[in-house]
């Protein structure tokens, strides 16, 4: 006989919303993209599709290597002055953009009509600043969040005591230590066998 209230069917967690919506939002975005191609190539032709994607993957990795380069640059010009003691300029005008500047590259290069028009925003530097200034802001208001409700740590800790199956096993480690030697010590040879 078990003491205690236990439930005759596991309770199943809920799922979060991102793993409920996601999946429709990208299942969405696709029929959006292929229904403005077919829309266009009705309007036009199949050539004017083909030559906008190819347009849109030839910009992005333009776009993308140009970024890549900047950031590469930077990088080794922080690490030369770090290495010659130099101290770095607080703020640089070159290196501000390089994240947004991909990804609105990557955008472009994914084939469609709305990933471009996403990504071309992107490449002018008013609306980079715009874009990282709400982005910065967003996550500094979620990290306060986060931490009111106490640390990271805290959350793992929680996560791992209460599994799906709602067992939670709490005890302590203890282990005989043989007669004439330290705690610290290591034992010589081969360890003893487990107890069955």
């Amino acid at each position: 006989m078990t003491t205690g209230a236990q439930t005759p069917y596991p309770v199943r967690p809920r799922r979060s919303r991102l793993r409920v919506v996601l999946p429709l939002a990208v299942a969405a975005w696709l029929v959006l993209e292929i229904w403005l191609l077919t829309m266009v190539a009705g309007a036009s032709n199949g050539l004017v599709v083909f030559l906008i994607l190819v347009a849109g993957m030839v910009l992005g990795s333009i776009v993308i290597k140009r970024a890549g380069r900047r950031a590469f640059k930077n990088l080794t010009e922080t690490l030369q002055q770090q290495q010659s003691g130099v101290a770095a300029p607080e703020s640089r005008p070159n290196s501000e953009g390089n994240g947004l500047m991909m990804l609105g590259g990557l955008l472009l290069i994914i084939p469609g009509l709305v990933s471009d028009v996403l990504g071309l925003p992107l490449l002018v530097p008013p609306v980079q600043k715009a874009v990282s200034r709400y982005a910065e802001r967003t996550l500094e208001r979620k990290l306060r969040e986060a931490a009111a409700h106490g640390s990271l740590g805290d959350a793992f800790q929680q996560a791992r005591m209460h599994r799906p199956d709602g067992k939670v096993v709490q005890g302590e480690v203890i282990r005989d230590e043989e007669p004439g030697r330290a705690p610290g010590d290591t034992p010589q040879g081969p360890p003893p066998p487990l107890p069955r």
